[in-house]
């Protein structure tokens, strides 16, 4: 990978601001948003003549920041600038005045103080004179960092906004105080009012730092070949899990010194010389969880297909996630050993979604396979292990280790254990690492045949002791320096995501609430298993005519048979409900059901079934609300009452006043205020409520500007059930 510059380092090697690289690079119809973009070196190359050409232009161009270059070479980052006062003109007055543009620089003398003629001019009709203040000794020094505000740039300069004000617009800019100060035009203020400058970069976060070094690229020179991570994917029940197991068997009975585990998640298997990982998700949670995720973790994918169930909606949603991360799909072929089994419909289907056969003519590697007679299981190793030769997966591990969280458990133990594969760097012991949610110092590390390890590289997967809470699947984790860092980092997220949801409701009006629950559209996930096909058939047929504006039916499976355990924990990682018609669990998958509380429901009539769904989709509808005025009362006195704020004396002209409701304050036909009824009374008593044409005393609550004439409406937001 050819090395990139980003725009900062290019506009200090330049001599010019970071905003003329990025006006330039718009003007090329290169899209770039801030100075922390990556260029590569034809573009720079490009820029660099563009700036030429403009130097070559116009001479002037530049001089500010000649100090920043010096003899073709870039200098240190933070740059001194003593120099007499002259200046170009500053960028609002050349946009306004582009022709006259390379006249006004020409016009620049030291003792014109960096004025135009008709500056200077202006000075002289007004009497006054103007003489820059030329640094001296002991000159006051300033640091200029990214765009500064007025008062800020002031308190710098040690003068008050006033005078920047007034040097600003010298200088033909009109800012104002409330807004901030782009970098050159700070500089000429702070040289023109007699400071010596330093001009420097602006920081970068360490959360920016962070993310910038976890989107970093490897260095292609210091890279090194990897073993590929391969995820196992495909529809419930075509045999993910069993074909891992009789890879685990060839590998036992092979005995061969990779081995494999379930223990980290992760599969680690040699094949001729060569290790694979197998990701170990088929099954449990953290498959689904991972499943959209996993793309960024895997390196090729493995569709298992069964012969005789074909291309089913989970196998086309596997297929989708690999599709849209560019991961190369080898598809297997499974169960080919079965009565029912027919590959070569299988391959129509494959073609159908998009993955044709080489054998047709596509790009597709298919394998016939049988996890039960253990047939086609080499080859299905020989050619992950090609596609990953010619994928040429590579990792640099002299960079700061990163990687992928698999899963994580609490540990009585051990505390909070973490199963991770390492993308890229060497992970060690002692080290500290943060993830999206938590830190720790690792303490411990296992690899897959549970021994300890002091150090894990590339691809490689390990068990994490050490971390402070527990991380969620799919996170990336980064070493950094402290622990310090680490902390600070993820007190951070912490609080912003608490004030990001609180922000959000806090904020939220009734209305607003309203409005997002109608846009929110809730989903009901069904498993569904019958008797027979013509059963389910029907069953599917009734339930997609079942549509809702709310609530949308969502068929997570759909098969024939009874209700076994790889249908409860699909429905428990799907958030889902299980129907069954004419079918039972079996003793196995009711005792996982109860312990992952997933309901099943099961029945004997059609119609049962499909009338139960429908009060699930009522169920789930959200309710709606709707105002209802209870009453309108007058304000004709107001009292002001000791240790109790102000109390209106009110008339009911309609409906009722209740005590706790919610209420408006109208003056004049506007809404002035809106909340609830503090208190209400008749003379010195406490009542709940107040009927038309009786008098009462009304407190509002936190609120006291009432006036004589305001009208109090009140009312109620109620539930509306549908129907």
């Amino acid at each position: 990978m050819a090395k990139r510059i980003r725009v900062y380092e290019l506009a200090r090697e330049l001599g010019v601001d970071s905003k003329d690289i990025i006006s330039d690079l718009n003007e090329m119809g290169v899209d770039v948003k801030n100075h922390m973009a990556g260029l590569d070196e034809d573009v720079a190359s490009k820029v660099r003549e563009k700036r030429r050409k403009k130097e070559r232009v116009s001479p002037g161009v530049g001089q500010p920041k000649e100090s920043a270059v010096k003899d073709g070479k870039p200098q240190a980052k933070e740059t001194h600038v003593q120099k007499p006062v002259a200046k170009s003109p500053p960028k609002s007055v050349a946009k306004e005045t582009p022709d006259k543009k390379p006249a006004a620089r020409k016009q620049r003398a030291p003792s014109s103080g960096g004025r135009t003629s008709a500056q200077r001019k202006g000075a002289k009709q007004k009497g006054g004179r103007s003489k820059p203040e030329a640094p001296a000794a002991g000159a006051r020094r300033v640091t200029i960092q990214g765009e500064t505000p007025v008062r800020e740039l002031a308190n710098l300069i040690g003068v008050p906004a006033t005078t920047v004000l007034r040097t600003l617009m010298s200088l033909g800019a009109m800012i104002n105080i409330n807004q901030s100060v782009p970098v050159d035009l700070a500089c000429q203020v702070a040289e023109k009012l007699g400071c010596i400058v330093t001009v420097k970069e602006p920081e970068i976060s360490v959360e920016d730092q962070i993310a910038l070094e976890l989107a970093r690229p490897d260095d292609p020179e210091k890279s090194e070949p990897r073993p590929p991570v391969v995820t196992v994917m495909g529809h419930v029940d075509h045999g993910k899990t069993s074909l891992l197991d009789a890879i685990r068997d060839t590998q036992i009975t092979a005995r061969e010194a990779g081995g494999i585990t379930q223990h980290i998640g992760a599969s680690v298997v040699e094949h001729e010389g060569n290790k694979l990982i197998f990701l170990d998700t088929p099954g449990h949670e953290a498959f689904t969880q991972m499943r959209a995720r996993g793309a960024q973790i895997t390196d090729i994918a493995v569709l298992v297909v069964a012969a005789d169930d074909g291309v089913m909606p989970q196998t086309i949603e596997a297929a989708n996630h690999a599709k849209a991360a560019g991961v190369p799909i080898i598809v297997a072929i499974n169960k080919i050993d079965k009565p029912g089994a027919r590959v070569e419909r299988v391959k129509q289907q494959l073609s159908e979604i998009g993955l044709v056969p080489e054998e047709w003519g596509g790009d597709t590697v298919v394998v016939e396979v049988s996890a039960r007679t253990k047939e086609g299981i080499d080859e299905l190793l020989e050619m992950v292990s090609l596609v990953a030769e010619l994928e040429e997966l590579k990792a640099d591990p002299t960079r700061r280790a990163r990687g992928y969280i698999i899963e994580s458990k609490i540990d009585k133990g051990r505390g909070p254990v973490a199963s991770a594969i390492i993308k890229s760097g060497v992970l060690k012991v002692g080290q500290v690492i943060i993830t999206d949610s938590t830190w720790g110092r690792i303490r411990a590390m296992y690899d897959g045949k549970g021994n300890q390890v002091e150090e894990a590289g590339p691809s490689t997967p390990v068990e994490i002791i050490g971390l402070a809470d527990l991380p969620n699947a799919g996170d990336t984790f980064l070493v950094v320096d402290d622990e310090k860092t680490a902390k600070n980092i993820v007190r951070e997220r912490q609080l912003a995501k608490r004030e990001e949801v609180m922000g959000s409701t806090s904020r939220m009006s009734l209305e607003e609430l309203l409005k997002a629950q109608e846009e929110e559209k809730r989903e009901l996930r069904l498993v569904v298993k019958s008797d027979v096909q013509g059963s389910l058939e029907a069953i599917l047929q009734a339930l997609s005519n079942m549509e809702s504006d709310e609530v949308e039916v969502q068929i997570i499976h759909a098969g024939v048979g009874a209700v076994i355990e790889s249908d409860i924990m699909l429905a428990k990682a799907s958030d889902a409900k299980i129907l069954g018609f004419n079918v039972r669990p079996d003793p196995n998958a009711r005792n996982v059901a109860e312990t992952e509380n997933v309901e099943i429901r099961t029945y004997r009539i059609i119609y049962d079934l499909i009338e139960d769904v429908e009060n699930m989709i009522k169920g789930l509808v959200k309710p709606k609300f709707e105002e209802v005025i209870l009453g309108r009362a007058e304000v004709r006195e107001i009292f002001h009452v000791p240790n109790a704020g102000t109390v209106a004396g009110c008339y009911v002209q309609s409906g009722k006043v209740v005590r706790n409701a919610n209420v408006r304050l109208l003056r004049d036909g506007r809404i002035v205020y809106e909340g609830k009824i503090s208190s209400l009374r008749r003379f010195k008593d406490d009542v709940s409520e107040v009927a038309q044409g009786y008098e009462c005393g009304i407190g509002l609550d936190r609120y006291q500007d009432i006036k004589p004439g305001d009208v109090l409406e009140v009312f109620a937001v109620r539930e509306v059930r549908p129907t």
